[in-house]
């Protein structure tokens, strides 16, 4: 199992059954949070943004598959396992939407769970999903691709003309530094009022609409987007 790089909700509404999976998953991830039903897990994915989440398919409020299925509206690359009964694996086949790291039959043995949660952890230390549209950021902060916006939980946030231009470069490529050169020819080069400082006001700018450390200035190289 690797080191404890990753955060964890556990969403179960049983709570002895949760408290016994809790301490036992506290041995391999950094932070596990739970939640006894989906509002409360909707409450702790948008402040903590875990990478892993098992859940319970049947909750008080609502199901474990209307839960996943509100997060992937907008998060395609969160790990997902479920916990299901037998009768329930036929309408967690059928969900593609979910995209499950793996469902789980319960009762769970901790072997089980031991390589379900090895198998998430190595989807994400071997790869990096991002959405066709949606990209996922911190503090509940999205950024829409084919739109062009930025989101804030559901609520689309105020961006100028340059500011959007800037993001819209920037999430083109994710692992991409581009140079101060590249960003200016693409958001001055029809424009003669470019000055010394219009990018780092810019930039100062946006930063101030975005979580903390979202635009990082790598010295002497130029700018990337962090997620």
């Amino acid at each position: 199992m690797s080191e404890k790089i990753y955060d964890l909700l556990y969403v179960e509404d049983e709570i002895d059954v949760r408290g016994h999976y809790v301490e036992y998953l506290e041995r391999f991830f950094r932070n596990v949070y739970e939640a006894a039903n989906a509002k409360e897990a909707l409450e702790v994915y948008k402040n903590k943004k875990p990478a892993i989440l098992i859940v319970d398919i049947n909750l008080p409020d609502k199901s474990g598959i209307e839960f996943l299925q509100e997060i992937r509206k907008y998060d395609q690359t969160t790990k997902a396992i479920m916990l299901t009964a037998n009768s329930d694996v036929q309408t967690l086949l059928n969900a593609t939407e979910l995209k499950l790291t793996k469902y789980l039959v319960k009762p769970v043995s901790r072997a089980d769970l031991k390589e379900a949660i090895a198998l998430a952890q190595e989807e994400l230390s071997n790869y990096t999903v991002v959405a066709n549209k949606i990209v996922k950021m911190k503090d509940s902060f999205c950024w829409d691709k084919k739109k062009q916006v930025l989101l804030h939980g559901n609520e689309q946030q105020h961006l100028t003309k340059k500011e959007r231009e800037l993001l819209t470069l920037l999430f083109s490529d994710i692992n991409r530094i581009f140079s101060v050169d590249d960003i200016v020819y693409e958001l001055w080069y029809d424009s003669n009022i470019y000055g010394d400082n219009a990018l780092k006001t810019l930039i100062k700018g946006l930063r101030k609409k975005l979580p903390e450390g979202s635009i990082k200035n790598i010295f002497g190289v130029g700018y990337k987007i962090e997620i």
